[in-house]
């Protein structure tokens, strides 16, 4: 064999390798460009899932938040109502005792040490035969005002109950 053949040869089989090299790495590169859609495609996926549950459960979040406010709001009208009704009824009351309309009168346990009022039944309340005196008008008026903070007080315990369960039903 002459050098020069031999020398050709090995260069066609260095190009031969060469090319090989070029087309194999050419074909490694394509296959990492499709994974690395592919992991793009799955990621973006995944983004798109995550985003929507997240929106779902804010959504689930704010839902059950407007509940929860138009409860507090139906009970808190309630409670309102029901204190109004309360300091109606107290004002009317106590317009009527001012009047002389109404007058109070306490049982007595001893009827000898006082004057009694008659035994007998008025139009506006039941007396079971027991001795009976009236009150004082400002006594009363001021028996009248401490019922008056009293059923305040209960109409605003009662407010606050609801209002703890209601939070505590949504624990």
């Amino acid at each position: 064999m002459n050098p020069g053949g031999v020398k050709a040869w090995v260069v066609g089989v260095l190009a031969l390798v060469l090319l090989a090299v070029a087309a194999t790495w050419k074909v490694q590169d394509w296959r990492y460009g499709e994974r690395l859609a592919e992991q793009a495609r799955l990621h973006q996926s995944d983004l798109a899932q995550i985003s929507s549950a997240a929106a779902s459960q804010a959504r689930t979040e704010q839902d059950k938040r407007l509940a929860l406010e138009q409860r507090l709001s139906a009970s808190e009208q309630t409670h309102f109502k029901e204190l109004s009704d309360a300091q109606t009824n107290q004002a009317r009351l106590r317009d009527r005792l001012a009047t002389s309309d109404l007058r109070l009168s306490v049982l007595l346990e001893d009827s000898a040490s006082c004057n009694a009022v008659p035994a007998t039944a008025d139009a506006g309340g039941v007396v079971h035969g027991r001795a009976r005196a009236k009150l004082d008008s400002a006594h009363a008026q001021r028996i009248v005002a401490i019922t008056d903070d009293g059923d305040r007080g209960l109409i605003k315990l009662a407010a606050c109950q609801a209002y703890v369960r209601v939070f505590s039903k949504e624990k």
